[in-house]
């Protein structure tokens, strides 16, 4: 009898043992894919398959809020197309993969509007990366035309972030 309790006490302590190692080799995935700019990932040993991804859709920069908010006419001229204003070259691209913010805490008056003044140097969002926030400064002066994300958003390396003209 105390031989049957004991193999069961040694079976959950190795089940518990195999569980966590189990989350640790799925978080050292995860922390990978952020290192490494992929989208995903998948690894098998010793019978486990583990596929770790992320959803990342892209597929248009420029947010329907703001879409909406700025005047047609002022905006057409400029940019034709979405795709076109990834080329304009008053953009900033992001430096990092991470998440952008628009302020520098929830609630707060956000660091930048379209129609806004720059000053070179000047903080123009937050890109949380890793738990550190990186404040992102303004290339140059300029005035905002165009801010390409949304406050929280996910962005990539090289994403089109805002357009100061």
């Amino acid at each position: 009898m105390a031989r049957q309790a004991q193999d069961k006490s040694s079976t959950s302590t190795q089940a518990e043992a195999k569980l966590t190692d189990e989350r640790e080799l799925i978080r050292d995935l995860a922390t990978l894919l952020d290192q490494t700019n992929l989208t995903e990932i998948e690894i098998e040993r010793a019978g486990l398959r583990v596929r770790v991804a992320r959803n990342i859709t892209t597929a248009a920069y420029l947010p329907a809020a703001a879409a909406s908010a700025a005047p047609a006419p002022a905006v057409a001229p400029e940019t034709p197309g979405v795709a076109d204003i990834s080329k304009h070259p008053g953009v900033v691209p992001s430096p990092m993969v991470g998440t952008a913010y628009l302020a520098s805490e929830p609630g707060a008056k956000p660091f930048i509007e379209v129609g806004s003044k720059v000053k070179a140097g000047e903080t123009l969002l937050i890109i949380e990366a890793m738990k550190t926030m990186n404040q992102i400064p303004a290339p140059r002066a300029g005035t905002i035309t165009h801010i390409l994300i949304e406050d929280g958003q996910p962005v990539e390396f090289g994403e089109p972030l805002v357009v100061i003209e």
